[in-house]
């Protein structure tokens, strides 16, 4: 809280919805900050490190594995293309379709990324200890599992 900011009501304190935005913003600033002075983007990192943990992939393909709408993975992708971070091929099994794979120097990028990330990580959680720190992956990775699965067709959740 910046001086002269008039503290949120104590009712917002104890919403874990709230709370959870609050950090998410705070984090989202970092991200943004960080990955801006490595010449990167969060996009840029989350599209490099599906390449590299699940191999070639079509772009639509990507956007579902890191959640990013199809217009931004084509801009994203451009981006990444021009620094030669990642190289496009069409697809054998269907021409109009690109494969997308992550280049040498995209992996080598995705290393310096990484660290930026860990940073981010430290200055993001460093009011906590390394237990808590583990608590709270822990419980959000819960949260977003949950929801994740509610989400999905022919969940137990019936939604």
């Amino acid at each position: 809280m910046t001086t002269g900011e008039q503290a949120p009501p104590e009712r917002l304190k104890r919403a874990p919805s709230w709370l959870i935005n609050q950090a998410s913003t705070h984090s989202q600033r970092l991200v943004t900050e960080r990955f801006a002075a490595a010449d990167a983007r969060g996009y840029h990192y989350r599209l490099l490190a599906a390449l590299a943990e699940c191999g070639p992939a079509s772009q639509a393909e990507l956007g579902r594995r890191t959640g990013i709408d199809r217009s931004d993975v084509v801009a994203a992708l451009n981006e990444l293309a021009d620094k030669g971070l990642i190289a496009r091929s069409p697809d054998p099994s269907d021409r109009r379709r690109n494969i997308i794979t992550i280049t040498p120097e995209g992996g080598d990028n995705l290393v310096h990324l990484d660290g930026v990330l860990a940073r981010i990580q430290e200055d993001l959680c460093s009011p906590l200890s390394h237990t808590e720190r583990e608590e709270l992956i822990r419980l959000l990775a819960r949260i977003v599992d949950h929801h994740a699965r509610a989400r999905t067709p022919g969940s137990s959740d019936g939604k």
